[in-house]
């Protein structure tokens, strides 16, 4: 092999090198991005919940059985179109405390899901006061 091929070899490889390191910090950087905005996202479905449709909405019959877990009930207000994300409802209901209790609710899908819990827990929040 000659000179001029090795150098050129060994600039085609050196090129190689920084052609890769440059996408693998571009993936990195989208990546942290992609992660940034979902957090940010997730987090203001927690603390600023917002309504599915605006007002005057849609009534729906919900129904929740005896000993149903927060989880179970997310994820029927989800598949019923009445909140956005069962898990930041699940949050919720940790964060603010709140303890559904059973029965047939009437709920909106101009409610936040703050104010689904508020009626889906009312009985609970009077025995606390």
């Amino acid at each position: 092999m000659s000179e001029t091929t090795k150098d050129i070899n060994r600039v085609t490889g050196t090129i190689i090198g920084i052609s890769f390191r440059l996408i693998l910090y571009a993936l990195a950087i989208l990546l942290i991005y992609k992660g940034a905005t979902r957090g940010y996202e997730f987090g203001h479905e927690i603390f600023y919940a917002s309504a599915m449709a605006a007002a005057p909405g849609r009534d729906m019959e919900i129904q929740v059985e005896a000993g149903a877990s927060v989880s179970a009930v997310g994820k029927t207000l989800e598949k019923e179109g009445l909140i956005n994300n069962q898990y930041s409802f699940i949050i919720q209901a940790m964060v603010y405390d709140y303890e559904i209790q059973p029965g047939d609710y009437i709920l909106n899908t101009s409610m936040t899901s703050r104010e689904i819990l508020d009626i889906l827990s009312e009985d609970a929040q009077e025995g606390k006061e």
